[in-house]
């Protein structure tokens, strides 16, 4: 007893009353820390070891959850996690006799009816009174095949308590027996309203709703704490094979609607939508609807249930949004953004969400054709840009943008001959507008980045600053570590996969460049998509194939001739294969529109 004294007097500091408590078993007290809310529901489940030596305590309360454990002395030993305490402790036999159940008074009678409850579903449902002392309150029997299980308590100001070891079981179990519709609810309350509108194949959980959605794996059943009442009557939910979940609309109750239908299986599970109360709020739960809107509207609440959402499994009625924009073409991009070429934008528009993968022989201008393509989009559209350059140094980088920004050389010697050369006042306003339109993705150290790395800080990019187009350039300068046994062309596959679903979810348009391989028998003409080193799902997967193509042979046409081919269009709507010729500026890096193509001027 030296123990149980000290132990008593370690409980009683941190505001625990553990004078009637029981060793060996399980608890009820109103918790120190949250006072059972503003039910003052007796919610802390204290457990005192046989000897009375050692203590452990939980809050059930969703909003609270405090626990703790502590000894009398050192040596006493403590079970770690209320899982690890013996389940072998006794439920009590109830019966309505000593519970000192009886029926329900007029004025319990006349409260009820305030909520639109009647007489006979309260009988029905053998909803019963206690009296202590002056007080009474409403006694929620629960049931099993007709036996008393269990019975909770509600007074007039919303406090709740529950006979202690005692099944954690649905309320109006025995409603569902048999049933392949069943609905699910949050309260007893909840419960009998549904009976009003029509619907007895309603239960109702025991304890409430969690604050949010558990971040964790489900545990097995055997610890499954909070939801031992789901396995208790797994019997019951087996047969059932569409559940109705009617939890509240606030945020609790529809993070309970995310824990059952984990439990319960998504696919068998629906979900209502409960109706507006004024512009701004939507009613809470089953017993409010009935009270302000009447039986049919709540049953018209149930009947209108939709299917549970499962994550990946859609219907086209979920983007008949989406569908009808398209056809209206109310988000303007629908036929995707012109290049700003007149020549080219027959052929490819920039569409956001797409993979376009340019190639083209060393030298060709590919790097050089984006920076204008990119420059073109700003300033047409306002785009923003994240550039994994891998080949360019900043600087270099900064001067071939800003030349095709101002249409002035960075530097009047060499390439930029007698043109007048951008002035400071230029420099600063292209900086500025460099600073607001490029963030760029750089490994500084000397390892080489992988896609992962790259795609996490394009997505911080879009998330941040509101970029709209990634270019990677070149697919070489990634680090290609495969798995073991994993050939390149499985690899190339995935790593696609991983950019287009980027893409996608990001509505961010991406530019790939990807060199061919070695051309052995190469005359001069553009290459292929089908030569690009590595694998042929380059060309299997992008949305937009393209390559840049510069004329080297003067008798065959003027050296600053661009041929920009572009092989694959997946998207009608947006252009079509074919071939167009731009004419490249040296010394400011511009591409221009040709009058007319090669042999017809």
């Amino acid at each position: 007893m030296g123990h149980m004294k000290i132990l008593k007097q370690k409980l009683e500091e941190i505001g625990i009353d553990s004078e009637l408590c029981t060793p060996g078993q399980y608890n009820h007290l109103l918790c120190p820390m949250c006072k059972g809310g503003d039910s003052e529901e007796k919610t802390l489940s204290l457990f005192v070891t046989e000897e009375g030596g050692a203590a452990l305590w939980m809050c059930f309360r969703a909003k609270c959850g405090w626990k703790g454990s502590t000894k009398a002395i050192g040596s006493n030993s403590l079970p770690g996690s209320f899982n690890e305490i013996p389940k072998s402790r006794n439920r009590r036999q109830i019966t309505a006799q000593n519970l000192q159940l009886e029926p329900l008074c007029g004025e319990l009678v006349a409260y009820f009816a305030e909520r639109s409850i009647s007489r006979e579903t309260l009988k029905r449902n053998a909803v019963m009174q206690k009296r202590t002392g002056d007080q009474v309150a409403i006694a929620f029997t629960y049931r099993r095949d007709g036996i008393l299980v269990s019975c909770k308590y509600r007074d007039i100001n919303k406090k709740f308590w529950q006979e202690a070891d005692t099944d954690k079981i649905f309320y109006g179990l025995d409603d569902i027996k048999g049933k392949s519709d069943i609905i699910i609810v949050e309260g007893e309350m909840d419960k009998l309203a549904m009976e009003e509108a029509g619907f007895r194949n309603c239960v109702s959980v025991p304890d409430g709703a969690p604050p949010s959605v558990s971040k964790k794996e489900l545990p097995p059943e055997e610890k499954d704490t909070k939801y031992q009442y789901l396995w208790n009557c797994k019997e019951y939910l087996q047969e059932a094979s569409r559940i109705i979940i009617a939890t509240d609309g606030d945020p609790p109750g529809q993070a309970l609607a995310e824990e059952l239908a984990r439990r319960l299986g998504r696919e068998r599970c629906w979900r209502v939508s409960w109706p507006k109360k004024n512009q701004v709020q939507h009613f809470k739960d089953a017993n409010e609807v009935l009270m302000y809107l009447g039986a049919d509207v709540l049953k018209g609440v149930i009947e209108n249930a939709e299917l549970y959402p499962i994550r990946g499994l859609f219907n086209f009625s979920n983007y008949f949004d989406e569908i009808d924009a398209y056809y209206h073409r109310t988000h303007g991009f629908e036929f995707g953004i012109p290049t700003g070429w007149k020549a080219l934008n027959e052929l490819y528009n920039v569409v956001p969400g797409e993979l376009t993968i340019v190639t083209g022989v060393p030298n060709s201008g590919k790097s050089e054709w984006i920076d204008a393509l990119m420059c073109n989009l700003n300033e047409s559209s306002g785009w923003k840009f994240a550039l994994c350059s891998m080949e360019n140094q900043v600087r270099v980088h900064a001067r071939k943008l800003l030349e095709k920004h101002i249409k002035k050389p960075f530097f009047g010697a060499r390439y930029g001959g007698s043109v007048e050369r951008m002035t400071v006042e230029e420099l600063e306003q292209g900086k500025q507008w460099l600073g607001d339109t490029f963030y760029l993705i750089r490994c500084e150290d000397d390892s080489l980045p992988n896609i992962k790395w790259v795609l996490d800080l394009a997505r911080a990019a879009v998330l941040r600053y509101g970029v709209h187009g990634l270019v990677i350039d070149p697919y070489n300068e990634l680090d290609h570590q495969r798995l073991p046994n994993q050939t390149e062309t499985e690899y190339v596959s995935q790593m696609l996969t991983k950019v287009k679903r980027f893409a996608q979810h990001h509505a961010c348009h991406v530019w790939f460049v990807a060199h061919p391989r070695q051309l052995h028998h190469w005359v001069g003409g553009p290459p292929n998509l089908y030569d690009i080193s590595g694998s042929a799902h380059f060309i299997n997967k992008c949305d937009n194939g393209i390559v840049i193509h510069r004329n080297r042979d003067p008798e065959a046409g003027p050296v600053d001739q661009v041929q920009v081919c572009v092989r694959k269009v997946r998207n009608k709507v947006a252009g079509t294969i074919g071939d167009a010729f731009l004419s490249y500026n040296r010394v400011t890096g511009e591409f221009m529109d040709i009058a007319e193509p090669p042999g017809k001027r």
